[in-house]
C-alpha cells in the first residue's frame, strides 16, 4: 500500500511540476502580475471612446504593421534534440524559439507608441497605466531569455518503470545563461525561490533532494540546458547526454516523430497514446465498453502546425492500431459536401459531417450502453409501439448520414439557424413526421413556391411559439427557425449563391486541402464579435469591420481514413489579431456596463414590485399581498379595471400570465419571481427575487420582502426562489 501511495504522490507531483515549469521558464515572467482593475468599473466603453478617440483605428494599424513587419523563425526539417531522449519518451512537445519575434513585437509597439499619441495617451493612462510597465519588462525578460537558447526548445514526457519523468531540453547558444536564470528567479521572488534550484555540472554532482516543497530543477550545461522534475532524472538525463545515447529515435514512436521533421515544421506535439492506454489498470482497459468504442486501438496522436504556400496551417492525426471500428468509424470516408450548397455565405458558424450509417450507429449506441450496464432505450420499445414506427426503420434507416448545423444570428429572441440532412427516401421520412406531429397534436400548415412544398409548424413555447419549417429539395431535408429561412436556403442551392460555392469558403480552406471532406467547421470570427458588439455597444460594431478587414474565416476540415483520423485548420491567429485585440481590452469593459445596467434595472424592478405589493395589500386587505407576479399584472384578456386577479399594477415586461408562484418573467438579462406565504388565501409575507440570466448578464441576485429593504448576494445565478429567512440573511444594498 505504502508503495501505490507514493507512486501516485510522485505522478501528481509530475504534473504540478510539468504545469510549473511550462507557465514559469518558457512564459513571459511578468505574467505572475496581475492586471489592476479600473477605479470604476461601471464606466460605459463608449466614455473610453469619447476619451481616447481613435482609439480603435490605432489598433488595427498596430495589427496591420505587427502583421506586416514581424518575421516568424523559418520551419525546422530536423531536431538535434530528438535522438538524445530516453528510449521511455511517451509524450513530445517541440517548437521554436521566439524570443526574436518577441524582440520585434516590442520594437514595433513601442515605434507606434511615439508616433501615435492617442495609443500613447491610452497606454499611460488608460486601463494599463499601471500593468503595461509590467508587461513590457515581462516581454524584455522573455525575448533575454530566449537569447540564450537554441532554435529549438522540446518538452518530453516519459514514464521508467511506473514513475512519470519529464524533461525540458534546449541547447545553448551563449554563455551567462545560469547567472541570468538565477537573477531572474530572484526578481520573482515568492515561492518561486524555493521551487527552483539552477545548478552547473560540478552543483548536480554534490547536490542532494532538498525534499518534497522543491518542484524542479534546472541544469545548465556548456551545450544544453535541461530541466526535470527531481535530481534523479535530471542526473540521468546528464548521463545519457554524456554517453550520446540515441535509443528513442530506433523506437516506432520516435521514427513516428522524425517522419513529421521531413515536411517542415514549427510547432510539434505528438504522444504514444498506445502506450498510456497501457498504463491503465487492466480492469478499465479490458473493459467490454472500451474495447467495443475503437478507440483502445488508437496507436499515435500528433498535432503540428506549418506553413504551406505562405499560409499557416494546423494538422492533428489520431492514427489506429487497425481498421476503424465501432464508435470511431461512424465518422465516413471524405466525399462531397453537397449540403454547403444550401448554407448561406453569410453563415456566421457551420458544422457538416458524414457519417456512416445512421441505423447502424444507433445499433452500436445501444450495444455500448448494453456493456455499460445502462439501460437508456429501456422504455424505447414502448414508445415505439404506442406510434407504431420503429426509430431505426421508420427514422434513421431513411436518413443518408450527411448533416449540416448553420447558425446565421446570436439573437437570443430569435436565433436564426438551419439543418440540412441528407435523405435516402423522402416519403417515408415523411410519413415518420407526420406521425410524430400527430402524436404531439402539433398541425403543419404547407404551401408551395417555385415546385417546392414547404411545411411550418407552430411549437408553443414562452414568451411566443417558436415557428419550425421544413421542406425536402434534391435529396435532402432543409430544417430552419423560419419557413422564410428554408425558402432561402432552396434560393441559395437553385442559384449556386451559397457559402459551398462561395470563393469565402474556398480560400479559406487549409492549403493544400480540397472541399471533399468526412468534415467540416467554418467559422467567421469577425462576424460573431461584431454581432456581440451590435447587442452592446452598436457604435463599435462597424469599427471592429473596418480594423479587421481582409480577415478570413477558420475552416477545420476533417478526413476519415481506414486506419486514422486527419484534421487540418487554417490559422486565423495573425489575421483575426484585430479581434483579439478587442476582445482582450473592450468586450470586458462592454460586458462590464451591459452587467451594471442591467443590475441597476434589476434593482429598480425589485423596487417596483414592492411598490405594487404595498398598493395592492391596501386595495383588497382581505387577500393581503399578491400571491405572485401575474396576480399584479394585466389581465390578458382585456385592460379593464383591475381585479384580486389581475390589479394592474405592472405591466406586461415584468409580470404576464405565466409569471405564477415559482414561475420566472425575464426582462433586461434578469429573471424576477414573486412567492408569498398564505394560509388560507390571506398572505401575510412574500419574497420577491431577481437573478441574473446567466454570468454575463449579471454577477449578483437581488431579493426583497415586505420590509422593503433591497439584498444582494454575488455568484452564479439562482435556480429556485428563496424564503423570506434566507431573503433577509442576504447583505443588505448599501
Amino acid at each position: 500500500m505504502g508503495c501505490t501511495e507514493n507512486l501516485w504522490v510522485k505522478r501528481r507531483r509530475f504534473l504540478g511540476c510539468a504545469t510549473g515549469i511550462a507557465a514559469v521558464f518558457l512564459a513571459p515572467p511578468g505574467c505572475r502580475a496581475q492586471t489592476t482593475p479600473r477605479a470604476s468599473p461601471d464606466m460605459p466603453w463608449s466614455e473610453d471612446l469619447n476619451k481616447y478617440p481613435g482609439l480603435l483605428p490605432e489598433f488595427g494599424k498596430l495589427v496591420e504593421k505587427l502583421q506586416q513587419n514581424i518575421k516568424f523563425p523559418p520551419k525546422r526539417s530536423e531536431s538535434r534534440i530528438l535522438p538524445l531522449l530516453p528510449e521511455s519518451t511517451m509524450s513530445y512537445v517541440a517548437f521554436s524559439n521566439y524570443g526574436d519575434v518577441t524582440e520585434q513585437a516590442l520594437k514595433i509597439y513601442r515605434q507606434e507608441l511615439q508616433e501615435s499619441a492617442v495609443l500613447r495617451d491610452w497606454w499611460q493612462h488608460g486601463d494599463l497605466a499601471a500593468a503595461g510597465p509590467k508587461l513590457e519588462d515581462s516581454l524584455e525578460k522573455f525575448s533575454q531569455l530566449h537569447q540564450y537558447l537554441g532554435e529549438e526548445i522540446v518538452v518530453a514526457g516519459s514514464l521508467e518503470g511506473r514513475v512519470p519523468g519529464f524533461l525540458l531540453v534546449a541547447e545553448v547558444r551563449k554563455a551567462g545563461l545560469k547567472k541570468f536564470l538565477q537573477e531572474t528567479v530572484a526578481q520573482l521572488g515568492g515561492g518561486l525561490k524555493q521551487d527552483v534550484r539552477v545548478l552547473d555540472l560540478q552543483e548536480l554532482a554534490a547536490a542532494k533532494d532538498s525534499g518534497s516543497s522543491e518542484h524542479f530543477v534546472v541544469l545548465v550545461r556548456p551545450d544544453f540546458v535541461v530541466v526535470a522534475v527531481d535530481l534523479a532524472t535530471l542526473r540521468s538525463f546528464n548521463a545519457r547526454l554524456d554517453r550520446h545515447d540515441r535509443e528513442f529515435v530506433s523506437t516506432p514512436f520516435g521514427q513516428r516523430v522524425v517522419m513529421e521533421y521531413k515536411g517542415g515544421l514549427t510547432v510539434l506535439a505528438a504522444a504514444d497514446v498506445q502506450k498510456i492506454i497501457n498504463e491503465i489498470p487492466a480492469a478499465s482497459r479490458e473493459n467490454a465498453t472500451f474495447q467495443r468504442s475503437g478507440f483502445a486501438d488508437v496507436k499515435y496522436l500528433v498535432w503540428e502546425h506549418k506553413n504551406v504556400a505562405g499560409r499557416d496551417v494546423s494538422e492533428t492525426e489520431l492514427s489506429f492500431g487497425s481498421a476503424r471500428h465501432g464508435s470511431a468509424s461512424w465518422l465516413a470516408k471524405s466525399g462531397p459536401l453537397n449540403s454547403l450548397n444550401f448554407v448561406s455565405p453569410k453563415a456566421i458558424l457551420v458544422s457538416t459531417a458524414l457519417l456512416n450509417n445512421p441505423a447502424q450507429i444507433f445499433e452500436d449506441l445501444k450495444e455500448l450502453e448494453s456493456a455499460s450496464g445502462a439501460h437508456p432505450f429501456a422504455s424505447l420499445e414502448a414508445f415505439e409501439k404506442m406510434l407504431k414506427l420503429s426509430l431505426k426503420d421508420d427514422l434513421l434507416s431513411t436518413l443518408g448520414g450527411e448533416l449540416t448545423v448553420e447558425l446565421d444570428s446570436l439573437d437570443p429572441g430569435k436565433p436564426g439557424w438551419r439543418a440540412i440532412l441528407g435523405v435516402r427516401d423522402a416519403s417515408h421520412l415523411q410519413q415518420t413526421l407526420n406521425t410524430l406531429l400527430a402524436a404531439g397534436h402539433v398541425e403543419a400548415q404547407q404551401f408551395e413556391d417555385g415546385g417546392v412544398t414547404y411545411s411550418a409548424v407552430r411549437i408553443p413555447s414562452s414568451p411566443a411559439p417558436m415557428e419550425i419549417g421544413y421542406a425536402f429539395v434534391d435529396g435532402y431535408l432543409v430544417i430552419g427557425s423560419s419557413r422564410e429561412l428554408v425558402a432561402e436556403a432552396v434560393r441559395l442551392h437553385q442559384h449556386g449563391e451559397s457559402l459551398g460555392k462561395s470563393r469565402t469558403l474556398l480560400t479559406s480552406l487549409p492549403s493544400g486541402h480540397g472541399l471533399e471532406a468526412s468534415a467540416l467547421i467554418y467559422q467567421d470570427p469577425i462576424a460573431m464579435a461584431a454581432l456581440k458588439l451590435r447587442q452592446i455597444a452598436p457604435e463599435m460594431a462597424e469599427s471592429l469591420r473596418q480594423i479587421s478587414r481582409g480577415a478570413m474565416p477558420t475552416v477545420v476540415c476533417v478526413y476519415g481514413e481506414e486506419r486514422s483520423i486527419r484534421v487540418a485548420s487554417s490559422s486565423g491567429a495573425s489575421d483575426l489579431g484585430a479581434v483579439l485585440v478587442v476582445a482582450a481590452v473592450a468586450i470586458p469593459n462592454l460586458l462590464r456596463s451591459a452587467i451594471a445596467a442591467n443590475e441597476a434595472s434589476a434593482v429598480g424592478s425589485v423596487r417596483t414590485v414592492n411598490t405594487a405589493q404595498v398598493s395592492y395589500e391596501a386595495v383588497y386587505p382581505q387577500r393581503g399581498y399578491a400571491p405572485d407576479l401575474a396576480t399584479l399584472g394585466i389581465d390578458p384578456h382585456g385592460p379593464v379595471a383591475g381585479s384580486q386577479e389581475h390589479a394592474g399594477l405592472l405591466d406586461e415586461t415584468l409580470a404576464n400570465e405565466s409569471c405564477t408562484s415559482g414561475a420566472w418573467c425575464t426582462k433586461s438579462g434578469y429573471r424576477f419571481t414573486v412567492r408569498s406565504i398564505c394560509k388560507q388565501h390571506l398572505c401575510k409575507e412574500y419574497v420577491v427575487v431577481a437573478a441574473p440570466v446567466d454570468s454575463n448578464t449579471g454577477t449578483r441576485n437581488f431579493c426583497s420582502t415586505s420590509d422593503a429593504i433591497v439584498r444582494y448576494q454575488p455568484g452564479s445565478r439562482l435556480a429556485s426562489p428563496l424564503s423570506v429567512a434566507e431573503c433577509r440573511a442576504w447583505s443588505p444594498l448599501q
